[in-house]
Parts: structure tokens; C-alpha cells; sequence
């Protein structure tokens, strides 16, 4: 009994050494590679540069006053369409002291002057009655007068222009209201009532009482690195992305590409505009942030393929293709144009070619 046993227990141990013998030996053993393919497909590519900026109106006015002093009524506010002569503001003078005394003794003059004028023309009226003088002595008079009388009107009007900013006479050219210049939307009123402004000149730029500018024709203002100017040219199309309304895409045509470029942040940048296309059905604000997406190249319904595919022996590429179940072999392509994701292959390969994906492994991990 006792031999029968101990050869159970040899049988037994004799299994567990060669169960965990095989256990080891498949344990050490290498999975086989597995690698991932994908075949080539026939898309659109198109090759783009982007340009950051904004999207503003092309023609901005500024409006500004004519004289100085203190706005004393606003008729306008941001947002506000208005029509070209339309009343922006009215302005009330506050008289310059010294030409105000000016004025006034001016007109003291003129009042004197026009009453010495007077007296000699009445008494001329009387002797050319009596033959005394000659018709021509006394029309001289008369002409003398009648200056008088325009000269006191010239001062009255000049001493209002400094009091009031207008006069009677000058009322329908009056400089205390200020209109719009252009038609166009209100884009913002600076100023309230009782606001001081100063007159544009030639000395400065004047006090700013609004801006307006025609929304319905906006451009893109951006910028583009030096590495990507000669790639453009005018007449290309972009494609704006608005921070504002991301679900929207806005067409425009490239119109002008600064010819000097100016350093921002350690890099050279040309100015870009571009007219944006028709867009009544959405409202663009003015200002509002946006990309263009300027396309350089592009390729329609081509044969296409994941770029990441490619591999390379110095600058050549080439692909390996399945020829058998994890079989591969090297086949060299030619390229085209390339969207940063997708490549195009003009020739080399076949919509029906299984080409390997060298950055992927199905493998299983040694041990697992």
C-alpha cells in the first residue's frame, strides 16, 4: 500500500514540474506582431495658411465739431442708423474773452461810422434839392452809407459768431450743430451733455462726438507671418471663422497685402485685407475677433492618404503595403499636397492597397 502511494505522489509531482514547465516555456515566448493598415480614399485637400485679426468696417468716419465749447445736445446713440446731414449734436459756444471785447468794439465803430454816414448823406440829400452839389457828390454819400450799414451788419454778425457759434444771417450754416457726413450705424457716442470739445484744425485732431460707418461693407484686417506672404496674392478666397459666432463661416477675396512688413513679438507680420462677402442673414458687430483660413492649394475628389503612413528614406517617402495576411511590402509613392492630415498620392498606390500603419502594434503585451 505503502509503494502504491509513494508512486502517486512521484506521478503527481512528475505533473505539477511539467505543468508549470510548459506554463514557463509559452509564458517566454514572443506574440506575433499585429500591425494596423488603412487604404488610401478620395477626398477634397486643400493646403491653407491662417491669419489672426479683426473684422471692421472698411469706411469709419469721425465726427468731429467745427468750433469749441460745451455740447449742449446729443441726437444720436451707439447702434442708431442715420443718413448723411443728419443732426449729431449741437454745441454751445463759450466765448473767447479777448476777441469777444474785440468783437463788441467793433461793432461801437461800425455804429459810429454808419451815423456819421447818415448825417452826410441827409445833408448831401438836401443840397443836391437845392443845386448846391452835383448828383455825383451826393451819390457818393449815399454809396458811403449804404457801406456803413453793410459794415454794422459784418460786426453784428461777427460778435454773434463769437457769442453764439451762428448769426441770423448764417443760421442755415450755423457751425454749433454738428452733422453726420456719411450715412451708416451709430458705432459710439464718446461724449455726453455738458462734455467739453475742441474744433478739428490744423493744430489737432478735434474732440471726437461720434463714429459711424456703413456695416453692410466690412473687411478682414489680419496678419501674416513672413513665412507665409509669398504664398498669397490678391483675389485669393478666405475663409473667416468669428470668435463670436463659431457655428458660421464668412467668405471673403483677398484685396491687399501690405508691401512692408512690421515686427511683432520678435516676428515680421504683412497686414492682410480682404472684402467680406455678402451677410444679411447673420449680424456682424464691428471689431469682432476672427481667423482667416487662406487657401493656398487645393485638390478636389483625389486619392488621399492618412500622412502618418508615409515613411521616409531621406526625403523620399514610401509605404509598405499588405501583400498577405501581416505580410508587407515596400512600395515607393509619389506626393502631392497635404492638409497637415491627409496627403495626396498621385501615384504609387491603389484605392484597393492595404498600406501599414508603422506606429501601431495590436501586440499584446510580453506577459499578458
Amino acid at each position: 500500500m505503502k509503494k502504491v502511494l509513494g508512486i502517486l505522489a512521484a506521478l503527481l509531482f512528475a505533473a505539477v514540474v511539467i505543468a508549470t514547465g510548459v506554463f514557463l516555456f509559452n509564458k517566454s515566448q514572443t506574440k506575433p506582431v499585429v500591425y494596423q493598415t488603412a487604404s488610401p480614399s478620395t477626398s477634397d485637400i486643400v493646403r491653407k495658411t491662417v491669419a489672426t485679426g479683426a473684422v471692421v468696417p472698411r469706411k469709419e468716419v469721425q465726427i468731429k465739431p467745427l468750433i469749441s465749447g460745451i455740447i449742449e445736445e446729443l441726437y444720436v446713440e451707439p447702434g442708431q442708423i442715420v443718413k448723411q446731414g443728419d443732426l449729431v449734436a449741437k454745441v454751445r459756444v463759450i466765448p473767447n474773452m479777448v476777441s469777444l471785447s474785440s468783437a463788441e468794439s467793433r461793432v461801437n465803430k461800425a455804429k459810429i461810422a454808419l451815423g456819421d454816414a447818415e448825417r452826410d448823406y441827409q445833408r448831401n440829400k438836401n443840397l443836391v434839392e437845392d443845386g448846391t452839389i452835383s448828383a455825383a457828390d451826393f451819390q457818393r454819400s449815399e454809396i458811403a452809407w449804404e457801406q456803413a450799414k453793410e459794415d454794422l451788419k459784418g460786426a453784428q454778425d461777427n460778435l454773434d459768431i463769437v457769442r453764439k457759434g451762428t448769426s441770423v444771417r448764417m443760421a442755415s450754416a450755423s457751425t454749433t450743430v454738428v452733422k453726420a457726413t456719411i450715412g451708416g450705424t451709430v458705432l459710439e457716442v464718446p461724449l455726453e451733455v455738458g462734455n467739453s470739445v475742441i474744433e478739428s484744425n490744423n493744430f489737432n485732431d478735434g474732440t471726437t462726438i461720434a463714429s459711424i460707418a456703413d456695416l453692410d461693407d466690412l473687411i478682414f484686417k489680419g496678419k501674416v507671418d513672413e513665412s507665409e506672404v509669398g504664398k498669397i496674392r490678391p483675389g485669393m478666397d478666405l475663409e473667416l471663422t468669428i470668435g463670436a459666432l463659431p457655428e458660421n463661416k464668412i467668405h471673403a477675396t483677398l484685396e491687399r497685402i501690405a508691401p512692408k512688413g512690421v515686427e511683432e513679438n520678435g516676428a515680421i507680420q504683412f497686414e492682410i485685407r480682404a472684402a467680406l462677402a455678402p451677410h444679411k442673414e447673420m449680424l456682424i458687430r464691428a471689431n469682432y475677433s476672427a481667423s482667416a483660413d487662406i487657401v493656398l492649394e487645393k485638390r478636389e475628389q483625389v486619392l488621399a492618404l492618412d500622412e502618418g503612413l508615409l515613411q521616409f528614406e531621406g526625403e523620399k517617402p514610401y509605404v509598405e503595403v499588405e501583400t498577405a495576411p501581416q505580410k508587407f511590402e515596400r512600395r515607393e509613392i509619389t506626393t502631392g499636397i497635404s492638409d497637415g492630415i491627409k496627403i495626396e498620392i498621385v501615384s504609387g498606390l491603389t484605392a484597393s492597397d492595404k498600406v501599414k500603419n508603422p506606429n501601431t502594434d495590436l501586440a499584446p503585451p510580453k506577459g499578458k
